[in-house]
């Protein structure tokens, strides 16, 4: 006669509140005692937004005592609107292998501290997937804020699906739909949305989706390097690997994702498959780099437009009017030029004084059909980008970058995999771009260069970089980084007089 424990954690608009009402409506309907204790927060991440609820089998005494709060290690049922709040709950104890389902949404919606990095600052969603298969009994794990995009809901009715699908509340699925019938709010998108996710719980899905990546990828053309892939990495490296290949198609073509496996073959000779899908990762999006090209592409693209009307909540029959605002300056100019000419404007720029101090200021309206063409002639320029200068660049740094993991494979895995992980360093494109790279080239030089010489310990090395990159990333003014290194030239300083 215990009760079925359920701990709600959700983001400020996610439909927390409403996800709880429509679990205590649909257990009221078939006779069930339950409880429920609402504590909400303020909206983003300034404020724990949580729900907990219990619900008593059939025929329990009516003169049963249920909780108000949830309690370390009693929790059945644990549902979170994003991964991040998965973590949360497991940091504070109440998911537990032995005993907690958890159903949560692999999307992430990024924190403040995430945002104001000046790298990547995101938390690594790896080791969030990997705490929460070991720290929870069962898991049902699906991108649902992408599933309530295509079904037309939100988000907090396909949680409640997949909580139907799971099986572990003694309540129909009729009662839930009962229950959001009831609530009158948005009802035929909320059963979509519901069916959705009740479907995925329950595997009714899966075929469906690889149907859909198999027709996908027949559409770009590359099966032969998907398979290639499969014949030659780690199953658990696949997932990464084939989103690259897909990635770095649109992105140029074919041949480029060709060149992705053939960098790829180098690292996977290195015989770590934990390194080799890191690298993967970071050498997708490093492949990808944004120039003028790419931010032609991404403005006007179809996926865009459809996610920026449903946004703003606008009706097929709405007009829609989007104004895209533009900087350019010399150097952005120069990324798109050819390696001399590009030189020759920056020289330029440097003699006069103008390099990093002059932009050309637009506005482009993408919904007008002149506006859209201007973007889209921008956007045709992929044939080129192998013939500019910001293209040579990057792909000089990558390989650099790829000697460097290779060459430190042999001496420590850790530091080879830390020399992959400076890649987040790299990221955007103007100021943002040339502040990462100059951090990650000091990076390489004061600690890096050492390691592979061996002036410094492989492990400590690995630590050096690792600390010298978390300077890097925590603080935009470089003040961080250069106490950070002057410590490491120290210890270098320090092992060499001892070695002497």
């Amino acid at each position: 006669m215990n009760p079925v424990t359920i701990l709600i954690g959700a983001l400020g608009g996610d439909g927390g509140g409403v996800l709880c009402d429509w679990i205590v409506a649909a257990a009221q309907s078939r006779g069930r005692a339950v409880q429920a204790t609402q504590i909400p927060g303020v909206a983003q991440r300034t404020g724990a937004t949580t729900y907990y609820i219990e619900v008593m089998p059939a025929g329990a005494p009516s003169s049963t005592v249920l909780a108000l709060n949830p309690a370390i290690g009693e929790v059945d049922v644990a549902l979170a609107t994003e991964l991040l709040e998965a973590g949360r709950m497991i940091f504070n104890g109440f998911v537990t292998p032995d005993r907690t389902t958890l159903i949560a949404s692999t999307h992430r919606v990024l924190a403040i501290g995430e945002r104001m990095a000046m790298g990547d600052g995101s938390f690594d969603v790896g080791r969030l997937l990997r705490a929460v298969k070991e720290r929870s009994r069962e898991q049902i794990l699906f991108d649902m804020d992408q599933a309530a995009e295509e079904s037309g809901g939100v988000i907090n009715a396909v949680l409640l699906g997949a909580l139907a699908g799971s099986g572990k509340l003694p309540i129909p699925d009729e009662a839930f739909e009962a229950a959001i019938r009831q609530a009158g709010k948005s009802v035929d998108t909320n059963l979509a949305a519901f069916a959705f996710g009740r479907g995925h719980a329950r595997g009714e899905l899966e075929q469906a989706v690889r149907e859909h990546r198999k027709r996908q990828t027949a559409a770009q053309g590359v099966e032969d390097l998907i398979e290639r892939a499969r014949r030659t990495y780690p199953v658990g490296t696949l997932d990464v690997v084939e989103e690259g290949i897909r990635r770095l198609t649109a992105y140029q073509d074919r041949r480029y994702a060709a060149l992705y496996l053939d960098r790829l073959d180098t690292i996977q000779a290195l015989g770590s498959g934990e390194l080799l899908r890191e690298v993967a990762r970071h050498l997708a999006v490093r492949m990808s780099f944004e120039d003028v090209i790419r931010v032609a592409q991404a403005k006007t693209s179809g996926e865009r437009m459809a996610r920026v009307r449903a946004e703003v909540r606008a009706k097929e029959q709405e007009p829609l009017e989007i104004t895209e605002h533009f900087k350019p300056g010399i150097e952005e100019i120069a990324a798109i030029l050819p390696p001399s000419l590009a030189r020759r404007l920056t020289g330029w720029g440097e003699r006069t004084g103008r390099l990093g101090k002059t932009y050309f200021s637009m506005q482009v309206r993408t919904t007008t059909v002149l506006g859209f063409a201007r973007l889209r002639l921008v956007a045709g320029l992929r044939w080129w980008r192998p013939r500019t200068s910001r293209y040579v660049e990057e792909q000089a740094a990558i390989e650099c970058w790829l000697r460097q993991i290779r060459g430190a494979a042999p001496l420590a895995i850790e530091l080879a995999q830390e020399i992959a992980e400076t890649a987040r360093l790299i990221k955007g494109y103007g100021d943002t771009h040339k502040r990462g790279l100059a951090n990650y080239r000091r990076i390489s030089d004061a600690v890096i260069a050492p390691a592979l010489a061996g002036r410094l310990p492989p492990r400590t090395a690995a630590d050096a970089v690792a600390n010298a990159r978390v300077a890097a990333l925590s603080d935009p003014e470089g003040e961080s980084l250069t106490r950070t290194l002057a410590a490491i030239a120290s210890t270098i300083s320090t092992l060499k007089q001892a070695a002497e």
